[in-house]
């Protein structure tokens, strides 16, 4: 797991807790796009299954009626219409995105009973001491209705400049009043409403019209909604509203679209895929590039581009990503040219066109050779990079991938770096000599964490060919790269450095330079992996030929019963299979414990003719010998 993919994970928990615990950081926009990073670096991470927190100690703890479950987004017109066509809804009711705190009030035969709070998506806490003070809570229908009725708090524009400017914004200033012991500044909050579900089959309602109408009906306040027939309708409203929102008296961020018709179901999904969020585009502002540094990750080097700074989604931006150098010939940028910027996913800054180039603008120049072993660097467009497989930062890199390919735990990249730095480790293979005195040399290391380093170090014995030569860290080869090479009958180190490149493009999915590439890597490292083979402690497991998953590829999806999505990838790679994170016409089988799910994956496996198996279909292929 990458270093990125970890710190994003722990922004990510860090912010849900902050903002179900009243004291938000950072605005919903910024959130998102730490969110769409991680998935675009990690499809697959768990934290997506997962739903915020929001259980404050001291408040008593109540189960929802309706799932209080987070949408997926789409930021441009494109993704939207994309999503429109794919779910094929005849109508669609559109409402605000609110900027708000999630609640959800609870009646019972039509009196109000409690008012609970997003939590975990199934149980939240009952703030209900607060929620009777704030206006749009219907304290008694006219229908003897037992239910929930799902609604936004929100804190108008005018009470926010006039008491609670000490705070990030509207929404973390309401979140925050709403959880108040005292209940002080509750009166000032006020609940928009956009859902009901009856706890009755006879308080159900024929359509989502039918229910905002009720809902009115009742004496809520509602979220504004129109309904629209025509998908391209509802991207020129997007941008109807977002002229709007600056003249509105609370905070929206886009809108969210679900069709006419109810869909339980869907509903009680974790990520709900007939309904979805349909973001505001990210702000632009124009600014002046004034230089580029680069950036050394690895043996990578990426262009950032410094600019006056611009303000950008309430943060002041004075640096913007460039991506590569193909980028920055595709624009035609030079120093001194006027930019527009952008922040992607509402987080990351980004040039992303040229408007004027004054006639005094430099070009940029690029890095020619490695600053640390002065090899001249490659630029291939979309990178920039030392070649050279000795320099100190590759050999520094390939120990990190090492850690994190086999996932041993606890060793840092501090840790690392001292080892590395003292000349201590500089090849994997060192590694496996270490001794309890070796890290007890350094700096907040003792013998307790010290020997629980090297159990860590030593408990993974026994690889798979592909992961072994994956944690080498050979130029854009991963496992499932080399698994497919392995189930080509390329079983030994030996087979695949004999290999010539015509041999390894003919297997399916990997082309000519990709296999030069691997050839290569394989020749050039096979000293150091024959030393880490040597240490007596890393053993490749030899592939189960006999095994009927060998050769065959596994895609997972949704929520497995017995085993955790990592375990049961492991389980198939070990039985000879190939994992897939995407479902593609060469596809063995996708395996999925709900066939009539209506998620991409499945419906593409549908497309394809591709078999779906279930768990235990699975499992039961795993224990024939």
């Amino acid at each position: 797991m990458s270093d990125r993919v970890k710190e994003l994970e722990q922004l990510i928990r860090y912010h849900q807790d902050r903002y179900y615990n009243a004291e938000p950081e950072i605005s919903d926009a910024e959130f998102d796009g730490l969110w769409d990073e991680l998935r675009a670096l990690d499809p697959h991470n768990r934290i997506f299954t997962e739903v915020g927190r929001d259980h404050t100690p001291g408040y008593l703890k109540r189960e929802h009626i309706i799932p209080m479950n987070s949408l997926d987004k789409a930021a441009d017109a494109t993704s939207f219409l994309r999503w429109a066509k794919k779910v094929g809804h005849e109508r669609f009711v559109v409402q605000y995105k609110l900027d708000g705190a999630s609640m959800e009030l609870q009646y019972f035969d039509g009196a109000f009973r409690y008012g609970v709070t997003r939590g975990d998506g199934r149980v939240g806490d009952d703030v209900s001491m607060n929620v009777v003070r704030m206006t749009g809570v219907v304290r008694k229908l006219e229908a003897r209705f037992s239910g929930g009725v799902r609604g936004e708090v929100i804190m108008p524009r005018e009470i926010f400049e006039r008491y609670y400017t000490d705070k990030a914004n509207c929404r973390n200033a309401a979140n925050g009043v709403m959880k108040r012991k005292d209940g002080q500044g509750a009166e000032y909050l006020h609940v928009l409403c956009y859902d009901a579900l009856g706890a009755e089959p006879e308080h159900y309602f024929a359509d989502e019209v039918a229910k905002l109408e009720w809902l009115g009906r009742q004496g809520f306040n509602l979220v504004p909604y129109r309904v629209f027939d025509d998908p391209e309708q509802i991207v020129a409203y997007r941008d109807e509203v977002a002229e709007e929102r600056e003249r509105l008296n609370y905070d929206i961020d886009g809108l969210v679209v679900k069709g006419v018709a109810i869909d339980r179901a869907d509903m009680q999904r974790a990520r709900p895929e007939r309904q979805i969020a349909f973001k505001f585009s990210p702000e632009e502002a124009v600014s002046t590039l004034r230089r580029v540094r680069w950036s050394e990750s690895g043996h990578h080097y990426t262009p950032i581009g410094i600019i006056d700074p611009v303000q950008l989604a309430g943060t002041t931006v004075q640096r913007a990503n460039l991506a590569n150098p193909r980028l920055i010939d595709a624009l035609g940028l030079m120093v001194g040219s006027r930019v527009v910027v952008t922040k992607r996913g509402d987080i990351i800054p980004k040039i992303e066109r040229v408007l004027e180039t004054p006639p005094n603008a430099q070009p940029i120049t690029l890095p020619a050779v490695c600053g640390t072993c002065g090899t001249e660097l490659l630029n291939e467009g979309t990178r920039l990079y030392c070649p050279n497989l000795d320099c100190s930062k590759r050999r520094f890199h390939r120990l990190q991938k090492w850690i994190q390919v086999l996932e041993i735990k606890e060793f840092g990249d501090v840790i690392l770096r001292n080892l590395f730095d003292s000349g201590r480790v500089t090849e994997i293979h060192h590694l496996y000599s270490l001794s309890v005195e070796d890290l007890v040399a350094h700096e907040r290391v003792g013998k307790p964490l010290a020997r629980k380093l090297l159990r860590n170090l030593q408990a993974v014995r026994e690889l798979p060919l592909s992961r072994f030569v994956a944690g080498f860290d050979i130029e854009h080869i991963g496992e499932l790269i080399m698994q497919k090479i392995v189930s080509a009958s390329y079983s030994t180190l030996e087979s695949i450095r004999d290999a010539e490149p015509q041999d390894l493009a003919a297997v399916e999915g990997i082309g000519e330079t990709t296999a030069a590439v691997i050839i290569d890597g394989v020749r050039t490292l096979y000293p150091l992996m024959q030393r880490v083979l040597e240490t007596g402690v890393v053993q490749i497991r030899q592939p189960r030929q006999d095994s009927p998953l060998f050769g065959k590829s596994f895609c997972f999806t949704g929520t497995l019963h017995t085993m955790k999505r990592a375990e049961a990838e492991q389980l198939a790679q070990q039985s000879g299979g190939i994992v897939k994170n995407n479902v593609t016409q060469d596809l063995s089988y996708l395996v999925s414990n709900d066939p009539d799910s209506g998620s991409s994956k499945s419906r593409k496996a549908k497309e394809l003719d591709i078999p779906v198996i279930s768990e235990q279909e699975f499992l039961q292929m795993t224990r024939v010998s």
